[in-house]
């Protein structure tokens, strides 16, 4: 029998069908034809090929592959996903960037196990990828769109440098008042920068530079408490002049927005969610501390609450920074780059429902979610978008 046969008989018996038996089945074909291993991960590579063809990127298959299967089908997609990665074309730094993030090298590969159960593990992980349904093209150029000017044609800002030593000291910081003054700096910064880079993009209009238009990035929303993380989410967003469109079932939110807000919102997202989290323990703490029970409602109340009040003091301090910047022509350039996003995420998300939150009522956990909020320093919140 030949390998690309045996590979094939494998496939036919577990990937069409959904039964224990049928994948014990093909993993056994599989375990007896070690010749076949080869011919295995070629497959393995095409399937990733598929995904990226359906709009996946390497940190999306990763994210999803952790939250339906095991560690071990991590270590192999991450594999593949190295061993694919040399056919592929160019495609940016932000994908170099999570080809970088992926586990290093030595630790990718699967620790031994008997054969049998490797090709179980192999097959279980053809199975998902499989069944990948296409996603919303996130690429420069994608759907007849002209190519953006993003940081593939530059390198880090300064600006950018500084806010992310600043986030790093707060995120560091035991003293809520010098996180408070940390935090309030980085979104100012992160606002100005913001100006600055518009006012540019709208002096290069019209000469050979490639128009500036908005792009488009995943961020992981993971849980536990994913439904308020995803509120925090789309709260820096919309302060940082971006829209968020949550996934629920694939585990991230979409967020559209010009290079350098885009760049900003996932600096800021990730330090918020840093410091909410260490406030909660916190308060946790307290709330033991005082003879209560840590609950679920509590943790979400207090998520919710932060997430809430964070979006408040990020839009204040982004507006007071933009006041301060404002000249002449800044106010028909923003009117104009709000528009290009909203364009273009109703343009990748034509229908979207919006969602409220659950299990909020625990009125302790909003308490002290509103006042760690108020110690990161982080109106009414839009209703959360899902594609």
């Amino acid at each position: 029998m030949s390998t690309p046969r045996t590979v094939d008989r494998a496939f036919e018996t577990a990937l069409y069908d959904t039964a224990d038996d049928a994948l014990d089945t093909a993993a056994s074909l599989l375990a007896a034809d070690p010749a076949a291993d080869a011919e295995l991960g070629r497959r393995g590579e095409e399937f990733v090929a598929t995904a990226w063809r359906r709009g996946w990127q390497p940190a999306d298959l990763v994210r999803i592959v952790r939250r339906e299967l095991d560690d071990v089908h991590v270590r192999l997609v991450a594999a593949l996903i190295r061993a694919q990665a040399p056919h592929d074309r160019a495609r940016g730094p932000r994908w170099a960037a999570q080809l970088d993030d992926l586990p290093d090298a030595g630790t990718t590969a699967p620790p031994r196990t008997d054969r049998f159960s490797h090709a179980t593990a192999v097959l279980e992980l053809y199975r998902l990828l499989l069944r990948l349904p296409a996603l919303e093209p996130l690429e420069a150029g994608a759907a007849g769109e002209a190519p953006r000017r993003g940081r593939e044609n530059r390198p880090e800002s300064r600006a950018l440098a500084r806010i992310r030593a600043l986030l790093a000291k707060a995120e560091a910081s035991g003293y809520p008042e010098e996180a408070e003054a940390l935090s309030a700096k980085a979104q100012e910064l992160m606002a100005r920068h913001s100006v600055d880079e518009a006012l540019l993009a709208a002096q290069a209009q019209g000469s050979a530079t490639s128009p500036d238009v908005p792009g488009a990035c995943r961020i992981g929303v993971e849980p536990p408490y994913e439904q308020a993380k995803a509120v925090l989410l789309d709260a820096v967003a919309d302060a940082n002049h971006c829209r968020a469109v949550w996934n629920e079932p694939f585990g991230f939110s979409t967020v559209v927005g010009f290079e350098a807000d885009l760049e900003a919102v996932e600096l800021l997202y990730t330090s918020l969610l840093v410091q909410a989290e260490a406030a909660m323990t916190k308060a946790e703490a307290g709330q033991r501390a005082g003879g209560r029970k840590r609950t679920k409602t509590f943790r979400q109340s207090f998520l919710a609450a932060y997430a809430h009040r964070a979006g408040t003091r990020l839009r204040a301090a982004a507006e007071a920074a933009t006041t301060g910047a404002a000249d002449a022509n800044l106010l028909p350039v923003l009117a104009s780059r709000e528009v290009a996003v909203t364009d273009r995420v109703e343009r990748m998300f034509p229908q979207t429902t919006t969602t409220r939150l659950r299990g909020t009522a625990d009125a302790a956990g909003w308490t002290e979610g509103t006042r760690a909020a108020d110690a990161a320093r982080v109106g009414h919140h839009r209703p959360l978008k899902r594609g």
